[in-house]
């Protein structure tokens, strides 16, 4: 079977949760998959003018990518799972929410990554 290819570039992120000097809780993220390399296509979109005259993006898109193992590895621990709780994607330059990875059939050929636009990190 052939490479998916693609025209985009694509990392996938880690969320760690980390304390500031207050006490709060930041979310910190850290790539662990770089260099993917896919097809990005809108699913679903509008734009509308919301409260206070602010208009806001609202689209959800499809990643196809050549399949690769939903792990990451962090040393002197054993292999975590990539899940769309504790993930995110950056394409292009541009910030995206994890709402599901699928593996059709689970045949590994291909990952289909649903994903909704959030804007800036």
């Amino acid at each position: 079977m052939g490479k998916i290819g693609g025209n985009k570039s694509a990392v996938i992120q880690i969320k760690k949760i980390t304390q500031n000097k207050i006490g709060e809780c930041d979310p910190d993220y850290s790539d662990v998959l770089t260099g993917l390399t896919g097809w990005l296509d809108l699913s679903a979109g509008d734009s509308k003018h919301l409260n206070y005259n602010a208009k806001i993006q609202e689209s959800t898109h499809v990643f196809l990518c050549d399949y690769f193992e939903l792990i990451y590895k962090v040393e002197g621990k054993p292999d975590m799972k990539i899940t769309p709780e504790n993930s995110r994607m950056i394409v292009d330059g541009e910030v995206y929410e994890v709402m599901l990875y699928d593996d059709p059939m689970g045949m590994h050929g291909h990952l289909e990554i649903y994903l909704k636009y959030t804007g800036g990190g």
